[in-house]
C-alpha cells in the first residue's frame, strides 16, 4: 500500500483549518501522511496583530501542541521553493520535501513595492515580529506624528488602537475613500465618531506617493511630517507560486478552479489570501471568516478525491465585517452574502465583547475541529449570491 502525502504551506488561519480537517479524517489510516510547515511554532493571530503593535500582550498559541495526538507532522521552517515538476518544496534552502497533493496557503502580505519608500522607511503589520519591532518605536517616541498610510479595516483598527494607546502620539489616518465607506449610514457614523473622539485626524482622498525617511509625500505635492509611518494599504501574496510556474493573478494570488484546486496544477489546492476564489459576486477578499472554510473544503476536496469521488464546487457568503475602535468600542457591520451591507449594525461595547468573540474563536474552532471534523463544515454558502458557482 502507498501512502499518499499530503502537504500543507503555511499555517495561518485557512493552512490550520486544512490541516487539522486532514488529521482528524484520516486519523490511524496508513494511506495518507500529513505534513504542515511553518515557519514558526506558535500561530499567528493576525486579527491582533494591532495589540501585539501597541505593545499589549496576547496569547501564544502552540501548533505542534494543537497537531498532538491526530498523526500529522510539523515542520518549522521557511519555504524558499517549490516544484511542481517534481512536487517536491524546498524548506530553509537545505531541506527538501515531497508531495502527491499540496496544499498553498501561504497567505498574503502588505504591498510594499508599489510605492518607492515603503519598504525602506515604513512599518507593516506581516508578522508578529514587524508589529513588535513598531511596538517599540511606539514606546520610544515621547511626542510626535504617526501616520497609518491606508484606511480598510486594518488601518481603523491601528489607528484606533495607536491613538488610544499612546494618546500623546498624533495619528493621521490617510485613505482614498472615507472609513468605513462599505458600511451602512448608522455604521459609518459611529466608526467616524470614535476616530474622532480618540482624536485621530483622518483625511480622505490622500493617496501616498512616496514615503520618505521622516514623511510621506502626497499625489498633488503636499507633504506630511511623520515620525513613524504604517503601511497598511494593499496587499500581495507571495511570489513563491509565479516563480514556481503556477498561473496567478495581477497580485500573485494562486487562481483557482471552483473546487479550489489551482488551474494550471490540479494537484495543488490554494486557500485563504494566498488564492485568488470566484464566487458569483467576484473574487473573495482577505478575511478569516471566508479563509477558515477554504481550508476546510480542499481538505474535503483532497479527501473526496482520493475515494474516487467528484469534488464539490466552493460557496460562501459573508455574513458580518467586525471593527475594533479601542479596547471598549467596535462596529459590527452585518452583511449579505455578496458583502454588501445589510440595514443591522452592533455599536459600542456590546459590538466590542462580538468583536472578541470573533477574534478569539479559531483555536476553540480548531480543537473542537480536532475531535469533531464534521463540525468545520458549517458556514454561509451564500444562498443565491454563490448559487451559480461552478
Amino acid at each position: 500500500m502507498t501512502t499518499h502525502k499530503v502537504l500543507v504551506l503555511g499555517a495561518g488561519y485557512a493552512g490550520t483549518a486544512a490541516a487539522i480537517q486532514l488529521a482528524a479524517r484520516t486519523k490511524g489510516r496508513d494511506d495518507v501522511e500529513v505534513t504542515l510547515v511553518n515557519a514558526h511554532e506558535t500561530f499567528t493571530e493576525r486579527l491582533r496583530l494591532h495589540l501585539t503593535a501597541t505593545g499589549q500582550q496576547v496569547a501564544e498559541l502552540n501548533i505542534p501542541e494543537l497537531l498532538d495526538g491526530t498523526g500529522a507532522r510539523f515542520v518549522r521552517g521557511w519555504v524558499t521553493a517549490l516544484d511542481p515538476g517534481t512536487r517536491t518544496v524546498r524548506v530553509d534552502d537545505d531541506r527538501v520535501l515531497h508531495y502527491d497533493t499540496l496544499v498553498y496557503a501561504l497567505g498574503g502580505v502588505a504591498d510594499t513595492v508599489t510605492v518607492p519608500g515603503v519598504e525602506e522607511h515604513a512599518h507593516t503589520l506581516n508578522s508578529p515580529e514587524d508589529a513588535e519591532v513598531l511596538a517599540g518605536r511606539l514606546a520610544r517616541l515621547e511626542q510626535g506624528t504617526v501616520v497609518v498610510a491606508g484606511n480598510g479595516l486594518t488601518g481603523v483598527e491601528s489607528a484606533a488602537e495607536i491613538a488610544e494607546q499612546h494618546p500623546r502620539l498624533r495619528v493621521v489616518l490617510l485613505g482614498r475613500r472615507e472609513p468605513g465607506a462599505a458600511m451602512n449610514r448608522k455604521a459609518r457614523a459611529h466608526l467616524q465618531a470614535a476616530l474622532g473622539r480618540l482624536g485621530v485626524e483622518v483625511r480622505t482622498g490622500a493617496e501616498v506617493t512616496k514615503v520618505l525617511p521622516d514623511a510621506v509625500e502626497l499625489a498633488g505635492g503636499e507633504t506630511i511630517p511623520a515620525d513613524v509611518v504604517l503601511w497598511t494599504s494593499g496587499t500581495r501574496a507571495a511570489p513563491l507560486a509565479a516563480a514556481a510556474g503556477l498561473a496567478v493573478d495581477d497580485r500573485g494570488r494562486v487562481i483557482t478552479d471552483a473546487t479550489l484546486r489551482s488551474v494550471s496544477h490540479p494537484n495543488v489546492h490554494a486557500v485563504g489570501d494566498a488564492a485568488a476564489i470566484s464566487q458569483g459576486y467576484g473574487v473573495l477578499h482577505g478575511t478569516c471568516q471566508s479563509g477558515m472554510p477554504t481550508g476546510v473544503h480542499a481538505a474535503v476536496s483532497i479527501l473526496r478525491a482520493l475515494a474516487g469521488k467528484e469534488p464539490k464546487p466552493f460557496r460562501f457568503g459573508y455574513y458580518h465585517t467586525p471593527v475594533s475602535l479601542g479596547r471598549h468600542d467596535a462596529v459590527v457591520q452585518f452583511t449579505h452574502p455578496d458583502d454588501s451591507p445589510r440595514r443591522i449594525c452592533l455599536t459600542g461595547r456590546p459590538a466590542a465583547r462580538y468583536k472578541e468573540a470573533v477574534t478569539a474563536s479559531p483555536w476553540p474552532t480548531y480543537l473542537r475541529m480536532k475531535k469533531m471534523p464534521a463540525s468545520g463544515a458549517f458556514w454561509p454558502r451564500g444562498g443565491r449570491f454563490t448559487r451559480g458557482v461552478r
